[in-house]
């Protein structure tokens, strides 16, 4: 028997909705050919998994029986997820844990008792079939631990520097940059020679990424912001920023300062400098609007980056070139760190749910299925 977790969404009409997150357990089927079965030992929840396991839901008013939440969900939200109503939709994009049966091809069977991370969804869950042929084979002696962020925040990052060569930019701008991501950022840039301005919310996250090499990190919590954002992007050239907030001005803050640093000893023209300047959001931090204002020109871009579609762009050989990094540098430049743990019926308490849910930088919680 298999215990996992799913969301379900239903609509109460004009009132809105009501989301449901329940411990549910199922009979899985034995591997098929090609088909492993891996005993989930961790899984991180990300960002992107609170957007399907939570989305806007009101969690502080929600009721709580031991294995379910049921919370209120804004008529706005409901409207805007019509395709997901009345699905049980299972939770948790990646993992990483041991395989323990595996079908009759040869690649199946060559993974029997290897520890593998994983990413083909609803992997909030004690066991999961998979592809064999999908599955990440971890270094000899790294743990599941080690393992259950391997595609996400660590391809997600080398992807922003991929995207950064592959159009001509040479230096970044990065927001929420103490997060985990962040810091793997900051650890690649340093590596590679790579300018790095990073934005982060409180003095104490400046001390954190000064610690771990970072030159450049500036403090929008700080009366001097805008006078430091623009020593920093002066000092970089940066003009490619990816930003993980989603909300509010920062966005149109840093595509201001930008043109500023652009125009400094350019001829005044009525459409702004030349300089191309673009910001990537990647993230929805921050779930109030995005506010642009226009004070830098024509030559902008402010647009959308997903991993996977721009894994597909660059094609298979340059993907698995940025797995291999993943695979050389797990436990150092990739190494993910932990709030807390929290078994399925945990993950499922006020108390566990409310934190996580917050989204706080250094506040990742990892689920482990079988504790």
């Amino acid at each position: 028997m298999n215990r996992h977790i799913v969301s379900t969404l239903d609509s109460d009409g004009d009132a809105g909705g009501r989301l449901t997150v329940e411990l549910r357990t199922e009979t899985l089927p034995e591997p098929g050919e090609n088909q492993v079965m891996v005993r989930i030992e961790a899984a991180p929840i990300n960002p992107s998994d609170l957007g399907l396991l939570f989305g806007p839901a009101d969690l502080a008013n929600a009721e709580y029986t031991p294995g379910k939440i049921i919370a209120s969900m804004p008529a706005g939200a409901v409207r805007a997820m019509q395709g997901r109503l009345g699905q049980a939709l299972p939770v948790g994009n990646e993992g990483a844990g041991t395989v323990v049966a595996a079908g009759s091809s040869d690649a199946a069977q060559a993974l029997l008792g290897k520890v593998v991370a994983v990413i083909p969804g609803a992997m909030y869950a004690q066991y999961r079939l998979v592809d064999a042929r999908t599955c990440f084979v971890l270094p000899e002696g790294a743990t599941a631990e080690q393992g259950a962020a391997a595609f996400v925040n660590p391809l997600t990052a080398l992807s922003f520097v991929e995207a950064m060569r592959r159009e001509g930019y040479k230096a970044l701008v990065h927001t929420a940059a103490a997060s985990n991501l962040g810091q793997m950022l900051v650890k690649i840039c340093k590596a590679d020679g790579i300018p790095l301005v990073n934005i982060v919310r409180s003095a104490a996250q400046v001390d954190l990424l000064k610690g771990i090499g970072a030159d450049h990190v500036i403090d929008s919590s700080a009366e001097t912001f805008q006078a430091d954002l623009l020593a920093a992007l002066d000092a970089t050239g940066a003009t490619l920023g990816f930003d993980a907030i989603g909300g509010g001005k920062l966005a149109g803050q840093i595509l201001g300062a930008m043109e500023q640093v652009a125009s400094k000893n350019a001829a005044f023209s009525r459409y702004g400098s030349d300089t191309f300047k673009k910001i990537y959001t990647y993230g929805m931090l921050d779930t109030s609007p995005t506010v642009i204002n226009r004070t830098f020109g024509f030559a902008f871009s402010f647009s959308g980056f997903l991993l996977f579609p721009f894994l597909q762009e660059i094609g298979a050989e340059a993907a698995e070139k940025l797995r291999q990094r993943v695979r050389e540098e797990l436990t150092t430049t990739f190494a993910s760190s932990y709030k807390a743990r929290v078994s399925l019926d945990e993950a499922l308490t006020r108390e566990a749910a409310t934190a996580y849910n917050s989204r706080a930088t250094g506040a990742k919680y990892l689920i482990t299925p079988h504790a």
